[in-house]
This record gives structure tokens, C-alpha cells and sequence, in this order.
């Protein structure tokens, strides 16, 4: 597979990103470590269903390193985030949250052959800008810093510190992951015991959500993802994931659960034009 490819597969994960918040809205009273189990054991069986359906069992090979990887960045992430939008207002998490792709372009440079590029700083730049102007209010608040946002703060360094060193795994193939998905849903299920009420009882539109959740915006989101930042341009889909809460709140639009405005038409220009900047569209291409 060529790092291009791979680079596009990347790009179906924030696509499926973009159902996250609309499927989360639709799980309604789903306690958040119930729903963590939930779906990490619906994403985990789809994957070990589809590499049996492709006769390709033999490739789930998770080392014991790349599992705990997968339980430090799925896992870790997950509890993290859900604990600071308990702790602090959701758009204020939410927007420290998503400063992970920005420090997926910084921690490119990291790896070999990396070399990050001015371009990835400015498009960078641009994303976040447009990522603050679409959450634009909240931290302007006025209600200090709190314990969630350090919490935030922290997955975000979490999501992106895993999504750079799995590219260290490159050799261990993605479908391995059904394994670590399966592993995550554990502490998950712990965690839901100890501090929360299981329901059960859910309406079919929570359902819905919790299958969306489970089969695209976990499932197979993590999958696309794994490829892309293990063969694909790592710096690119870093910046390129500042879409994801764009397109993510024009699917909440388009279903009735936000209100357009101009701050979301501004931030979509604005997304554009750093993924060109990032991607140096219009540069002459050297043979």
C-alpha cells in the first residue's frame, strides 16, 4: 500500500468522526463508561467479523506492546474525555480536547524522516483558529480553569502521542486491533460498575446510536485511522482531523440538534483553506 493510499484511507476515519457527536446525542441516558463497553465490544466484534469474512484470521497478531498501546490510546482517551465534560463545560472540553491534531503535526517531526514543514504549522494554525471559532464562547466564560480542562488537556496529549507512536507498529497489521477493542471494553465495564447504573432499557434511537457509535464512529473509524497513521502522511491527517468537529456539528444541523450560523460557515472556509495550506495544493510538483 502506498503512503497516498493509506493517507485516504486516514481520511474515512474523521469522516466517521463527523456521526460521532450526532450518535452520542442519540445514546441519550447511556451512563458514558456503559457506553465506552458498548461500543468498543461492537467495533471489536465487527473487525474480528470482517478479517473471518476475508479469511484473513491469521493476521490478528497483537504484540504485547501494541496492546497496551491500544489500552493507554483508546481507553485512556475515552475515560479522559468523558471525565472532563463531567467536570467542565462541554464546549470548553470539547475545544481543549481537539487540540490533539494540532499536536499530531507537532509530534510528526518526531518521527523518522518527519521533517515537519512550515506549511504544516500554518495549516495547523488555521484548523485551530477555526476549531476555537466554532466553540467561540466558551472559554470566554468567564469561569477559570478547571479540573477538566487539565482532563481534556490530557486525552488530547493521550490521542495524539498514540496515534503518532502506533505508526512505530507498522508491522503489527490492523486488524489486530478487534483484539485491543475487545481488551478496552474491560477496564471500561469496571469503571461502569464501580461509579455508575447500568440502563438497559434504552429507546430505539439510543439504540441507533449505540450501534452507530459501535460500528462506524469506533468500530470502523479506528481501523482507517490505525492504517492511515501507520503508512499514510501522519503531519496531513493531523491537520486534515480539524474537520471532524466541523463536519460534525453540520450533521447535527442537518438532523435538528444545533442551529446554523455564520461562526460554522467561517470555520468550514477556514478549515479548507488550512487543509490546502497543510497538503500544498497548488505547489509545483517536483519530478
Amino acid at each position: 500500500m502506498t503512503s497516498r493510499t493509506a493517507t485516504l484511507i486516514g481520511f474515512c476515519a474523521i469522516l466517521l468522526w463527523s456521526t460521532l457527536a450526532l450518535f452520542t446525542a442519540m445514546s441519550g441516558r447511556v451512563p458514558p463508561f456503559q457506553l465506552v463497553a458498548m461500543t468498543f465490544v461492537i467495533g471489536g466484534l465487527l473487525i474480528l467479523a470482517i478479517t473471518a469474512l476475508r479469511g484473513e484470521l491469521s493476521r490478528i497478531r497483537p504484540t504485547p506492546a501494541s496492546f497496551a498501546l491500544g489500552l493507554y490510546g483508546p481507553f485512556g482517551d475515552s475515560a479522559l474525555y468523558y471525565a472532563a465534560v463531567k467536570t467542565a463545560p462541554p464546549a470548553e472540553a470539547n475545544l481543549i480536547h481537539y487540540l490533539w491534531p494540532l499536536l499530531i503535526v507537532l509530534f510528526a517531526a518526531l518521527l523518522p524522516g518527519g521533517g515537519l514543514k512550515t506549511r504544516h504549522l500554518v495549516g495547523a494554525f488555521i484548523g485551530l483558529v477555526a476549531t476555537g471559532l466554532l466553540v467561540s464562547g466558551g472559554l470566554g466564560s468567564g469561569g477559570g480553569l478547571a479540573f477538566g480542562h487539565v482532563l481534556a488537556a490530557l486525552g488530547a496529549f493521550v490521542w495524539a502521542s498514540y496515534s503518532v507512536v502506533s505508526r512505530r507498529f507498522a508491522d503489527v497489521p490492523s486488524e489486530s486491533l478487534c483484539v485491543t477493542m475487545l481488551g478496552c471494553a474491560v477496564p471500561a465495564l469496571l469503571c461502569h460498575f464501580a461509579f455508575e447504573t447500568t440502563l438497559w432499557s434504552l429507546t430505539g434511537v439510543e439504540w441507533a446510536g449505540v450501534l452507530g457509535l459501535g460500528l462506524g464512529s469506533i468500530g470502523l473509524a479506528f481501523v482507517v485511522w490505525d492504517i492511515g497513521m501507520k503508512q499514510g502522511d501522519v503531519a496531513l491527517l493531523g491537520v486534515a482531523s480539524y474537520a471532524a468537529p466541523v463536519l460534525s456539528t453540520l450533521v447535527l444541523v442537518l438532523f435538528g440538534y444545533a442551529q446554523a450560523s455564520w461562526l460554522l460557515a467561517a470555520s468550514c472556509a477556514l478549515i479548507v483553506i488550512g487543509a490546502l495550506v497543510a497538503s500544498g495544493a497548488g505547489r509545483p510538483s517536483r519530478k
